[in-house]
C-alpha cells in the first residue's frame, strides 16, 4: 500500500491505493475526516478500502490538518459550516483533478466520511450526481435544523454569535440550498449506507433515521441498494464493525 502526501491546488491530502495492482479503472473513493481531526486520522478505513481494490483520497478540510490556523474550540465552532460548504467545493475539485490526472477513468466514484466529514456528504450528495454510491458515518442531512442547534448551543455557553439577523438569514438561506433533508429527490436512489450511535448527542441520531426511514419508498424496487446500522450502544465514536461494514459496503457497490 502506498501513501502518497501531495497538495491538489491548496488542498493537502493523502493519495493511498495499491501500486502493483492500480490502474486509472480502480474505483475511487473521496473520504472526509470530522471536525477537529485530520485526514491522517482516518488511515483505517483506507487500509481496507485499498486491500479491496479502491483508490482513495483523504483531504484535510479548511482549518484542520496542515491547514490548521491555531483557532480555539469556539472560534472553530463559529466556522463549522464555512469548514463544511468549502469541503462540498473541493470535493468537486477533487474530483475534477482525478480526471484530469488520469486517475479516474471510470465512473466509479464513491464519496464517504465520518461526523463532519459525513455531514459533509450529504451536502455533496445534494450537489453531485457523479457520486456513485456513499458511507454516511454518524452524518446529518438537516443543515439548516443543525446550525440552529448549534448557535443556541454556543448562546447557552455565553457566547455571543457574531452576525446580524440579516446574516444569520442568509446563512440559513444558504445552507437550505444544501439541505438534503429539504431535497431528499436529489438521491435518486443511489446506494447508500448509514451508520449510527443511538446515544449519539453530537451529531443526533433522530433526524438522521428519520431521513432515511423517509426515503425508503425510492428504494422499493432495490432495496438491498439502502442500509442503516444502529449501534444500540454507540455515542459519537464509529464502532470497528461499524468501519468494517462501511467500507466493505463501499467496495461492494464500486466493484
Amino acid at each position: 500500500m502506498k501513501v502518497d502526501q501531495e497538495t491538489w491546488g491548496n488542498i493537502p491530502l493523502l493519495h493511498i491505493y495499491n501500486e502493483e495492482t492500480v490502474t486509472e479503472k480502480t474505483p475511487v473513493v473521496i473520504f472526509l475526516h470530522g471536525f477537529e481531526s485530520a485526514k491522517e486520522h482516518n488511515l483505517h478505513y483506507a487500509y481496507q478500502l485499498v486491500n479491496k481494490g479502491i483508490r482513495v483520497i483523504m483531504p484535510d478540510a479548511l482549518l484542520h490538518g496542515d491547514r490548521d490556523e491555531k483557532l480555539d474550540n469556539v472560534q472553530m465552532s463559529l466556522r463549522f459550516w464555512e469548514v463544511v460548504l468549502t469541503s462540498i467545493e473541493e470535493v468537486n475539485y477533487i474530483y475534477q483533478q482525478l480526471k484530469e490526472r488520469g486517475l479516474l477513468g471510470t465512473d466509479k466514484i464513491g464519496l464517504s466520511g465520518t461526523s463532519m466529514g459525513a455531514i459533509t456528504t450529504m451536502g455533496c450528495l445534494k450537489m453531485y450526481s457523479w457520486i456513485q454510491t456513499a458511507a454516511v458515518m454518524m452524518g446529518a442531512p438537516n443543515y439548516v435544523e443543525l446550525a440552529k442547534g448549534q448557535m443556541a448551543e454556543i448562546e447557552e455557553k455565553g457566547f455571543k454569535i457574531p452576525l446580524s439577523e440579516e446574516e444569520l438569514d442568509k446563512m440559513l438561506t444558504t445552507l437550505s440550498y444544501f439541505d438534503m433533508s429539504k431535497h431528499p429527490e436529489t438521491m435518486a436512489g443511489r446506494p447508500i449506507f448509514f451508520w449510527h450511535g443511538k446515544k449519539d448527542h453530537m451529531v443526533p441520531f433522530a433526524t438522521t433515521y428519520a431521513f432515511y426511514e423517509g426515503i425508503q419508498q425510492d428504494y422499493l424496487g432495490h432495496p438491498e441498494d439502502i442500509t442503516f446500522i444502529v449501534d444500540k450502544k454507540a455515542g459519537h465514536k464509529v464502532s470497528r464493525p461499524g468501519m468494517l461494514a462501511g467500507t466493505q459496503w463501499l467496495a461492494d457497490h464500486l466493484a
